[in-house]
């Protein structure tokens, strides 16, 4: 038995840390905060893509699978049970469901929390599953209106929510202000959860205007409509 399997044991036996999304004890602590079965029972058949015509900022969304069962059990882990560990699998899940929209993407960019709510947070979730997807990282934009959250809300409300709630970032290190350095030219956005798109079309919108000629969008999960 390895040192690292020997720990595994070990701890499985004192502790009986329970999975984050099924609540089973976990075999292997030291593999993850979800098991196997849970990352498993994750339909592979589900991935959801689609071009837009030019109407749209976003130009390409694509989502894992439909925000239910183990899926969504897993995102409100990391989401609001501060379970971080989720973000590197998951966001290696998303790398490889979105590997064609990722092919030829110049960074992404996470949609980014208000102050205020990721103080409260302690972190970003958008941001710790970016950077598992084998692309540089830059926080373009910032979000300069505190919004109810979105999924809280009826589908005809969720545009004007996040109305003028961001701006291109004014951080130099994200390549904004440096005249020598223009804007990537495609961009994927990256969050946990698409509900109508509302908040990553104002996010492309407004990465657009910045001068970005490609938005892609790439969520864990996708709202189905009419289905929560």
């Amino acid at each position: 038995m390895t040192a690292r399997a020997l720990a595994n044991a070990v701890l499985a036996a004192l502790f009986e840390p329970p999975c984050a999304s099924c609540a089973r004890a976990l075999r292997r602590p030291l593999d993850g905060a979800v098991c196997e079965q849970c990352w498993a029972a994750i339909p592979r058949d589900r991935a959801w893509h689609e071009r837009h015509s030019g109407r749209q900022a976003v130009d390409w969304a694509c989502a894992v699978a439909h925000y239910e069962g183990r899926l969504r059990d897993i995102i409100h882990a990391l989401k609001y049970e501060g379970r971080r560990s989720i973000a590197r699998p998951l966001g290696e899940l998303m790398r490889d469901h979105g590997a064609a929209m990722l092919h030829g993407a110049d960074l992404a960019v996470p949609v980014p929390l208000h102050p205020r709510r990721q103080r409260t947070r302690g972190f970003n979730q958008a941001d710790d599953l970016a950077r598992h997807l084998g692309l540089p990282v830059a926080p373009l934009l910032q979000r300069v209106k505190y919004t109810a959250p979105q999924i809280d809300l009826p589908a005809d409300a969720r545009h004007q929510n996040v109305r003028d709630a961001f701006s291109l970032s004014p951080d130099p290190r994200t390549l904004i202000l440096d005249p020598r350095s223009p804007l990537p030219a495609v961009v994927v956005l990256v969050d946990d959860v698409a509900t109508t798109g509302a908040t990553l079309e104002a996010c492309a919108k407004m990465l657009k205007r910045g001068g970005v000629q490609e938005v892609r969008a790439l969520t864990a999960a996708r709202v189905v409509t009419g289905r929560r």
